[in-house]
C-alpha cells in the first residue's frame, strides 16, 4: 500500500472516531437536558426541600425491612409519602435506575437535582417582581414596593408587614407594629403563626381560623404565575376566587406557592430555609400536614 493510501486510510479512521465521539457527546447532552428538564417537577409537585436521595434512601430502608413501617418516625413517614409522589412525577425513574451503573446513576440524580433547584430559583425570582406589582395595585402603599429591591420589604414596609403579620395580631395598631419590628417579647414572628396573606381579604376569623384560609387574591395570583403563566395571573377578578388553589391544595405544589409568597414578601435577597426567626421548612410542612393530616 502506498504512503498516500495509508494516510487516506488513517484520516478516514480518525474521522470515523471523531464522528463517534461527537455522536456520543450529543447523546450525553440529550440525556443531560432530559434529566434536568424532568427534575423541574421535583420542587413543584414532590417536595420543596427534601433531596431526591433522601426520598430514595427512605424507600430503600423500607424495602430492606420487608416494607414494614413499624416504628417509623413522622419524618420517615413524610419522606415515604414524598417518595411515592416522586414515582408518580417520574414513573420511569425506578426502571431506568435499575439498569444503570453507579456512576451513571449518580450523574442522573445530579442532573435531576440541578433541574429541581433551578426551578426553585426561577420561581423565587419570578415572584420577586410580580408580588411588588400585585401589592402596589391592591394595597396602594406609600411608598410603593420596589420590585428590584427586597431590602425594603418585610415588616419595614407597611403593606408587606400587613400581609406577613400573624393573624392573631392587629397590624393596624401602631404599638403592635412597633413591637413586631423591635422583636419584643411575645411579638417575634415565627413559622408557628398563620400570616394574613393566606386569608380571604387578608383577615382571619380568630374564632375559626379555617374560615377563608388559602383564599386570598394574592395566593391565586402566585399560583397562576407559577403553574400556569404570568399573563393568566392577571385574570383574578375578585378576592376569594380560589377555585384553583382549593381544588389542588392536596398537592405539594400549593404549599410551595405559599412558601414562595412568604419569601417574596420578605426582605431576604437570596433563597434560604431560615429567615431570622422564621423557618420555612416547618412552615411548609405545617401547610402540607394541614391537608395530609387535617386537624380533628
Amino acid at each position: 500500500m502506498s504512503k498516500s493510501a495509508r494516510q487516506k486510510q488513517r484520516i478516514a479512521a480518525l474521522e470515523e472516531k471523531l464522528q463517534a465521539l461527537e455522536s456520543g457527546h450529543e447523546a450525553k447532552q440529550r440525556d443531560t437536558n432530559y434529566y434536568v428538564s424532568k427534575g423541574r417537577a421535583v420542587r413543584r409537585i414532590v417536595s420543596l426541600f427534601d433531596s431526591i436521595e433522601d426520598l430514595i434512601i427512605e424507600n430503600d430502608r423500607r424495602c430492606e425491612n420487608d416494607d414494614s413501617d413499624e416504628g417509623a418516625t413522622l419524618d420517615q413517614e413524610c419522606l415515604q409519602i414524598r417518595f411515592i409522589a416522586l414515582t408518580h412525577a417520574l414513573p420511569w425513574l425506578d426502571c431506568k435506575a435499575s439498569d444503570m451503573e453507579y456512576n451513571e446513576y449518580s450523574q442522573m440524580l445530579k442532573k435531576l437535582r440541578q433541574g429541581a433547584d433551578a426551578t426553585r430559583g426561577d420561581d423565587t425570582s419570578k415572584l420577586k417582581n410580580f408580588v411588588a406589582g400585585w401589592v402596589n395595585r391592591e394595597l396602594k402603599p406609600t411608598p410603593l414596593v420596589d420590585p428590584d429591591d427586597k431590602n425594603c420589604r418585610s415588616f419595614i414596609n407597611d403593606a408587606c408587614g400587613k400581609l406577613l403579620c400573624p393573624t392573631e395580631l392587629d397590624w393596624n395598631d401602631s404599638n403592635i407594629r412597633t413591637r413586631i419590628r423591635d422583636r419584643a417579647d411575645g411579638y417575634v414572628v415565627t413559622e408557628m403563626s398563620w400570616p394574613a396573606f393566606l386569608y380571604e381579604n387578608y383577615t382571619a376569623n380568630l374564632d375559626n381560623l379555617e374560615e377563608g384560609i388559602f383564599k386570598s387574591k394574592l395566593l391565586v395570583h402566585a399560583f397562576k404565575a407559577i403553574f400556569m403563566s404570568p399573563s393568566s395571573a392577571k385574570e383574578v377578578s375578585c378576592d376569594g376566587n380560589g377555585a384553583n388553589i382549593i381544588k389542588n391544595n392536596r398537592c405539594a405544589r400549593n404549599s410551595k406557592v405559599k412558601t414562595h409568597l412568604q419569601f417574596a414578601l420578605s426582605s431576604v435577597t437570596s433563597w434560604r430555609s431560615i429567615d431570622g426567626d422564621f423557618d420555612y421548612i416547618p412552615f411548609w410542612q405545617t401547610i402540607v400536614d394541614f391537608f395530609e393530616r387535617p386537624p380533628g
